[in-house]
């Protein structure tokens, strides 16, 4: 087994309030709702275990499930790392960060959002594999968060500007 990772980062402007946007990026059930490939997140206090379906493209049959921790700094940052239950092995593991800003967008409110992430997967493949499996992952979280994007904004009924 090796572990491969590929990280995301990107920062947006949005029509829609911070406190909106918040209340999105906390609800579990939304998060699920508008991510594709989540199949479920359940909550146990402040771990959130994210079961995904079946990802393609890397070659080996994978649907993992992973726990994180999450921390909260309202308004302004949520936070998330790879935090699995004790005596249990994971074979992927996420670690993140959601920061918000108010910004204004024609003179009304707006939110400058920032998600930075970074994805592990222990697969049965060989290191020598690495270029190909980085480059399947990152072209799954690609999709991932275009999807999630997508169903961000239209959940919010809000643009993106920036």
């Amino acid at each position: 087994m090796t572990w491969f990772s590929a990280k995301r980062s990107q920062t947006a402007v949005i029509t829609a309030s911070r406190a909106d946007v918040w209340a999105v990026l906390s609800d579990p059930d939304a998060i699920a709702d508008l991510t594709p490939l989540v199949r479920s997140i359940e909550v146990d206090g402040d771990h959130w275990r994210w079961s995904i379906d079946e990802v393609p493209g890397l070659g080996v049959s994978l649907a993992p499930s992973f726990t994180v921790l999450m921390k909260y700094d309202e308004p302004e940052r949520i936070s998330f790392t790879h935090d699995p239950p004790e005596g249990r092995r994971e074979r992927a593991g996420v670690e993140g960060l959601y920061t918000l800003e108010d910004v204004e967008h024609d003179g009304e409110p707006a939110t400058r959002l920032g998600i930075e992430l970074t994805v592990r997967v222990d697969l049965p493949l060989a290191k020598v594999a690495k270029p190909a499996v980085k480059a399947a992952i990152d072209g799954v979280l690609a999709s991932m968060g275009r999807g999630f994007s997508k169903g961000l904004l239209k959940r919010l009924d809000a643009e993106q500007v920036e």
